[in-house]
């Protein structure tokens, strides 16, 4: 009896030993690159002058200098009336959807500029809306939002 109960034994502690049974399912599973960069795009949003680019950074300045060149373009058909000289740069912060429309979503000013150009928001926000669709960035394939930083220099003299 003795020996029928220690064959069990050996026969269980066999069968369940770790190194004999493999649990191991991901043997023919594919690696998936989950690792997302999100501070950068694949392609940057472009307008259609900027479509037929195809170098990533030429593409890019094109953008810019487009995008100033609209809402330079704009500031310039308004009139503004100052005290002081004014020399200075305001930051724009720009978000461009996913569908390619453009939304202002902030202004970085001094106090000097917000004092003698309290309108300048309004204006800036009225030329960002003139803008077009543009066409949206592309990250792995799919249009998404981005969000720029544009420095404006504001230079006004008396």
């Amino acid at each position: 009896m003795f020996l029928r109960v220690f064959t069990f034994l050996i026969i269980v502690i066999f069968c369940t030993s770790c190194d004999k049974f493999s649990y191991s399912k991901n043997k023919n599973l594919q690696v998936v690159d989950t690792i997302v960069d999100f501070t950068s795009v694949d392609f940057s949003p472009s307008f259609k002058v900027c479509d037929s680019l195809i170098d990533k950074h030429q593409k890019s300045d094109c953008f810019r200098t487009n995008i100033h060149q609209k809402i330079g373009a704009e500031l310039q058909n308004h009139q503004f009336i100052i005290r002081d000289s004014i020399s200075e740069i305001v930051y724009v912060d720009l978000l461009i959807t996913s569908k390619g429309k453009i939304v202002l979503e902030a202004m970085e000013s001094s106090e000097e500029i917000k004092n003698q150009l309290p309108k300048l928001d309004s204006v800036l926000r009225i030329s960002v809306d003139k803008i077009p669709n543009v066409y949206a960035a592309i990250k792995r394939g799919i249009p998404v939002t981005t969000k720029y930083r544009l420095p404006i220099k504001i230079q006004i003299k008396q």
